[in-house]
């Protein structure tokens, strides 16, 4: 094939992918943008099993740039569904003509960085090459599929699925068994329990889960969403997380027993996750006597929901309510069908699977049609340890990354010059759509910081910048710091890369906010990026 010579490819066209194309693409760079899927959608292309939705409201998981859009764009729930979701992405890809910068069924490789040609060479596995001279790569917090190291899972002789690469299952009747409940074995049960005819959780850890609020709009909720979208994401911008509703920062100490009941219950009644975790009180993730309180209002809910007292012993969290938090549409209930079986696998661990079905220690075997691994990815870093990026001085990113994945800003890795990540390590842990524009606004002021350059020296000779291995460390330590008492770190979660075994706990987000990030980099930008050194490439 005939080597493509272009100014930036983008590697990726999930919402990050998509993003990064449109705003190359207005710069009138030559821009191409490629995906190992069939079509756009990142993680919501290949994630489609029964439930899967989002957990951010509608109306902001979405791109904000597009104002005529926000307000045209159907939607007719508080949260879109996997379907709805992709349907909005294929949409915006076509009505900005995006589509022409894109090529379908091709996965990346390796990317390999020339110091003399100042070039990124990129191979594709189907043996196409690029030379670009910025890369892009949008690879998505969640890409590499994490599955479970259980004895004989390969030999299972019914239909074995991941959650992540669902595939054309019919579960009408069958016995289905799911390994994991985190937030996507929540969704993907409270779907299928109705229609399957028995299904057993293999619950690996409880979770805290709320009810997110699912339902339709009621009448002239869009209206009044559309006349202030301007002071709605005004205050996205100003907070810490981008969800859309008022962070706390009350303690939950000071407030009265009986006030914090109230509390709680208010956000528990307007439902969602995050709101939950932040909305009520300001200090649940850092504050054990606080995260107790919340932990102690859930597990009363959960014996007011479930009847069986014995299924809601299994159900209820001994750990600090510190994950990334779930919410539900009856997740809770469900484990009141006769059809529905819970299995602790802390006190009864799975031996291994046979033909059959899974058998446990205690020896007993759970005959099934269907299993399902919802066991979440190798998330941030995975999709990149598996590839060969190749920067300065044959220094390849497992190299770099040796003693866990970090990224300047959370946007690029030095000694990999004008390559970018986005969703990358270290980036602002908020409502993603909004972490994704912020990290692109610091990589396009970068790439026009470094035009400028070009413009001004020699269209022949372009300087290239690469950040410093300080300026990275450094950036580390901020995020770092910022964890400091942070009860996250006690769950075992992929937050802190803690769902994988072997892993080191470390920080793989900014936890200061989406406000405090936007501020930061706006300082970088008007600082002419210090953190960066020029160099002149010969050719």
């Amino acid at each position: 094939m005939t080597n493509i010579e272009i100014d930036a490819l983008v590697v990726g066209a999930g919402f990050g992918g998509i993003h990064a194309t449109y705003r190359l693409s207005r710069t009138g760079l030559n821009v191409q943008c490629i995906d190992k899927a069939g079509d756009v959608g990142g993680t919501w292309y290949w994630s489609r099993f029964p439930g899967a939705a989002s957990d951010v409201e509608s109306y902001l998981y979405r791109y904000s740039w597009d104002k005529e859009d926000l307000r045209s764009y159907p939607w007719t729930h508080h949260y879109l569904t996997q379907p709805e979701i992709l349907a909005y992405l294929r949409h915006v890809v076509d009505r900005h003509d995006l589509r022409r910068y894109m090529r379908f069924n091709i996965e990346m490789t390796a990317a390999t960085w020339n110091d003399d040609a100042g070039r990124w060479h990129i191979t594709g596995a189907n043996g196409q090459t690029w030379t670009a001279r910025y890369l892009v790569n949008a690879l998505g917090v969640v890409d590499k599929v994490h599955w479970p190291a259980i004895p004989g899972l390969s030999s299972f002789a019914g239909d074995l699925i991941h959650t992540a690469r669902w595939g054309d299952v019919d579960l009408a009747g069958k016995k289905v068994g799911v390994i994991g409940n985190g937030s996507t074995g929540i969704q993907l049960m409270q779907a299928i329990a109705p229609i399957v005819g028995k299904l057993t959780s293999f619950q690996r850890n409880p979770q805290y889960t709320v009810p997110s609020g699912q339902g339709p709009i009621p009448e002239g909720y869009r209206e009044q969403i559309n006349a202030n979208y301007d002071q709605i994401f005004e205050g996205v911008w100003s907070s810490r997380l981008g969800f859309g509703f008022p962070e706390s920062h009350r303690q939950t100490m000071e407030a009265s027993p009986e006030e914090r009941r109230r509390a709680f219950q208010e956000v528990w009644d307007k439902g969602n996750g995050f709101r939950f975790m932040f909305g009520a009180f300001g200090d649940l993730t850092y504050n054990r006597e606080a995260n107790q309180e919340a932990c102690k209002f859930i597990h009363g809910k959960i014996d007011e929901i479930v009847q069986d007292p014995h299924k809601a012993a299994i159900l209820k969290p001994t750990e600090p309510y510190a994950r990334r938090p779930p919410c539900d549409a009856g997740y809770y209930h469900i484990f009141n069908r006769d059809n529905v079986d819970l299995v602790s696998l802390k006190s009864n661990p799975i031996q291994e699977v046979i033909p059959e079905g899974v058998r446990l220690a205690d020896g007993t075997v759970h005959e099934l049609d269907v299993l399902v691994c919802a066991t979440g990815f190798d998330a941030v870093e995975g999709g990149y340890l598996d590839l060969h990026f190749t920067g300065r001085n044959g220094r390849s990113i497992q190299e770099h990354w040796k003693d866990g994945p970090t990224a300047w800003g959370g946007i690029t890795c030095a000694g990999f010059p004008n390559m970018f990540i986005l969703g990358g390590p270290l980036s602002a842990f908020a409502n993603f759509p909004t972490s994704i524009e912020a990290s692109t606004d610091l990589i396009m002021a970068y790439i026009a910081h470094v035009e400028g350059q070009a413009s001004a020296e020699s269209s022949t000779h372009p300087p290239i910048m690469d950040v410093t291995e300080d300026a990275e460390q450094s950036w580390f330590e901020v995020c770092r710091q910022l964890t400091e008492g942070s009860l996250f770190k006690e769950a075992p979660s992929w937050i802190f890369r803690r769902n994988i075994p072997g892993r080191e706990t470390r920080v793989l987000f900014y936890f200061g906010g989406l406000k405090s990030y936007c501020d930061w980099a706006k300082e970088q930008i008007a600082g002419g990026f210090p953190a960066f050194i020029p160099t002149t490439q010969v050719e």
